[in-house]
């Protein structure tokens, strides 16, 4: 688990860290002071909270995984466009109006960025946001063109007495991704005592907000009437989705193997759950809240509930932290597949072993004893 902790900072005692070394591999670009291009979205840091520290993200590319995906860019290709991506940094208030506008902006917007010396390679690592390359300190930034924003989003950022959590719920139901949510919550620009977040604290909480009010609205659907198994494979991510007639649970397990990214020698399996409530945050991280919203916009598409099992199987071949961004995307990809449908719970859990390469997976599993013994209102 050193890698988990250390994320690149030579906490192993090699010369040079393996994953920032393939990162310095793709960095093609001289080092620059200034910047004049297209700004996708903003990101704000943790370190110092509530003193953060952010500015725009800085590259002529898209920052909307959906758009690699659609490209269909491998890890390869999205870690070349994260390597040469530059993070402005700054106290956010002097900049808080043009973070905003690139924030509430449909498109990337055209800016000009002036450094205090030449941006520097300082990759930074986690398993909740998606990599950046580069960063500098910024001195100046104009935005250039002002696109405005859309109609949904401007009346909900325009509402200062509507909570954070029911603007990201409303602003998801008129048809706004959370890829577009996370930048107006991260800016300070939703809810009713506005303040800039985190972005990777902004993440989970869109994802943990829309996807809570979701699975209210799941338990109220008809049951499923069998078991449906749904599967996808994103990046070294091998995913399995079991969903088991009942009332709504959601249980995941996930597995790093030997050797991949945060595990060393040996396995690492971490699992959480919950029913209608939830307390605590999981030990699973971001990727839990990702892959149970994937999971509910498809329950709350076919208007169905169910007993949700979500199993991950981290492979090595996934070599570089993408962010839950990737187990989200994975999870909705099984979720829009056409699923098996299986005759017993037996049958189930061999083949999502099969599936996912994780075939003892069920004896981390709390769901799978309860649904074999606990008897539901209707058996009576």
């Amino acid at each position: 688990m050193l890698c988990a902790v250390c994320k690149g900072k030579g906490l192993c005692g090699l010369a040079r860290c393996p994953i920032t070394a393939r990162f310095h591999s793709m960095v093609a670009s001289a080092p620059v002071t200034g910047y004049a291009g297209m700004a996708p979205s903003v990101f704000i840091g943790s370190s110092g909270y509530p003193a953060v520290h952010g500015g725009p993200l800085l590259v002529n590319d898209s920052d909307l995984p959906p758009d690699w995906l659609m490209k269909g860019l491998g890890i390869e290709d999205i870690v070349r466009i994260r390597a040469e991506t530059i993070r402005g940094v700054s106290s956010v208030a002097p900049y808080i109006d043009p973070i905003q506008e690139i924030a509430l902006a449909p498109r990337p917007v055209t800016v000009e960025a002036s450094f205090d010396r030449p941006v520097r390679f300082n990759p930074d690592f986690d398993r909740v946001t998606a990599p950046v390359g580069c960063s500098g300190n910024i001195t100046r930034l104009d935005v250039l063109d002002h696109p405005g924003t859309d109609r949904a989003v401007d009346k909900v950022t325009s509402d200062t007495d509507l909570p954070a959590g029911e603007a990201c719920i409303t602003l998801q139901r008129e048809g706004i991704d959370v890829y577009r949510i996370t930048p107006l919550f991260s800016a300070g620009l939703l809810g009713r005592k506005r303040r800039i977040v985190p972005t990777r604290w902004a993440i989970t909480a869109v994802d943990d907000s829309v996807s809570a009010a979701q699975k209210r609205m799941v338990s109220r659907f008809p049951q499923v009437q069998e078991i449906r198994l749904h599967y996808s494979e994103l990046f070294g991510n091998r995913i399995a989705v079991v969903l088991i007639p009942g009332d709504w649970r959601y249980e995941m397990i996930e597995r790093w193997g030997p050797r991949s990214l945060w595990a060393g020698e040996t396995e690492t399996v971490v699992r959480d759950g919950e029913t209608l409530k939830k307390t605590g945050y999981s030990p699973i991280t971001g990727a839990y809240y990702s892959a149970r919203l994937a999971v509910t916009e498809h329950l709350v598409r076919t208007q169905r509930c169910a007993r949700v099992i979500v199993i991950r199987n981290v492979e090595p071949s996934y070599w570089a932290p993408l962010g839950t961004w990737v187990v989200r995307e994975a999870v909705r990809r099984a979720m829009a597949a056409g699923p098996l449908t299986i005759p017993t719970m037996r049958d189930a859990i061999e083949q999502a072993g099969l599936f996912t390469g994780f075939s003892d997976w069920v004896r981390h599993s709390a769901l799978i004893p309860e649904i074999r013994w606990q008897k539901t209102l209707f058996e009576f």
